[in-house]
């Protein structure tokens, strides 16, 4: 087993914060802000690229061209922050609404619209990329990443896997579970916190009765950060730091990143109904890209040029996107049979035959 490292047991209740609100830097020295120009100029782009996506994929679902959609809205700057510091081949273990993660990982837009389609490969070229297919069931990919850090560990690779969750999740068994054997067998894994201030219709503060969900890292025996989620430098910091010191042996981190999506959890629930105008209102203020781009423009970097590529890069993603959904074809359902076993069943060929009449389609 990997002797545990020794980890000072606080968690600063004050988030990571390299650019302020109003988009200004910080007084924060601890974190550098060092990137090269075309790497800030990049983080903003990918930012912008994945609101527009977002939105194009809300406009499918509500057509009736995907079965489901998880927005992502709001989510920006924690998704890129955290996803762009990584290696190509460490492995990423997502949740159901990491748009901003794939996007930065190069899997194309067309794929994930076939995950919410339904079709049978749930996506195409997640693995080719090391990130591991979308996950519908809350908090179960944090275990499949603690396995596959343990594997890492065996195989005597640096690479690092990041899990993805959100703060609902930190309330299932499986998470628990996840964190606490990261920790005993110092697993090189990063544990990604969206906290989203509500799980559903279910607040933050109904969810657990610790000061922060990075204060429950102490619990564990790993160090816990809290991070503005809505600061794509400070997530990009803290990633940087938490897989460096994976990579390096120094076992997990549990991270916390702070933020709000204005939209509900899917096209289908209505957050009116438990959450204030006022507090939509609050954290509309604390918008990642916006901020950002006032942060570009005091560094001298916003540009015409700038806002061109990005307005002409988005328009074709989401033609681009479009095309792929709307062009899809319709799967064969006798495919969710036929996939199950080498040999189907009696009682799974009669479940067929049935839905085959009701689809007016009988052999």
């Amino acid at each position: 087993m990997a002797k545990a490292p020794e980890l000072p047991m606080t968690v600063d209740l004050d988030p990571v914060q390299l650019v302020a609100a109003d988009g200004t830097p910080t007084p924060e020295l601890r974190y550098g802000r060092d990137l090269p120009a075309e790497t800030l100029c990049w983080l903003y782009e990918m930012m912008a690229v994945t609101r527009e996506l977002d939105t194009e994929f809300v406009n499918l679902k509500r057509q009736g061209e995907l079965a489901l959609f998880a927005s992502c809205r709001g989510q920006e700057g924690a998704q890129v922050g955290a996803a762009a510091p990584l290696r190509k081949t460490d492995w990423l273990f997502p949740q159901y609404r990491e748009l901003g993660v794939y996007l930065v990982r190069g899997i194309p837009p067309g794929h994930v619209g076939a995950v919410w389609r339904g079709t049978w490969h749930g996506g195409l070229e997640f693995t080719k990329k090391c990130c591991a297919p979308t996950s519908i069931p809350i908090g179960t990919q944090t275990l499949h990443a603690v396995g596959a850090a343990m594997a890492a560990q065996r195989l005597g690779e640096d690479s690092v896997t990041v899990a993805f969750l959100g703060d609902g999740a930190t309330s299932v068994g499986d998470v628990h579970e996840a964190l606490n054997f990261a920790a005993v067998f110092a697993t090189p894994c990063v544990f990604f916190v969206q906290n989203n201030q509500w799980a559903i219709s279910v607040p933050i503060h109904k969810q657990t009765r610790a000061p922060s969900i990075a204060h429950k890292a102490i619990g564990y025996g790993m160090p816990g950060v809290r991070v503005d989620g809505n600061d794509v430098l400070a997530c990009y910091a803290v990633m940087a730091e938490a897989a460096g010191r994976a990579r390096a042996g120094g076992g997990p981190t549990l991270i916390e990143a702070g933020t709000h999506r204005p939209g509900p959890p899917t096209p289908a629930d209505d957050p009116s109904r438990y959450r204030t105008q006022e507090e939509v209102d609050r954290w509309a203020a604390l918008d990642p890209i916006p901020r950002y781009r006032t942060y570009l423009q005091g560094q001298g970097l916003w540009s015409d040029r700038l806002a061109e590529r990005v307005a002409a890069r988005c328009k074709r993603m989401r033609a681009e996107l479009r095309d792929a959904v709307c062009g899809a074809p319709d799967f064969d359902v006798d495919e969710v049979f036929t996939t199950v076993y080498a040999e189907m069943t009696p009682g799974l060929e009669a479940q067929r035959q049935q839905l085959r009449a009701e689809l007016g389609r009988p052999e």
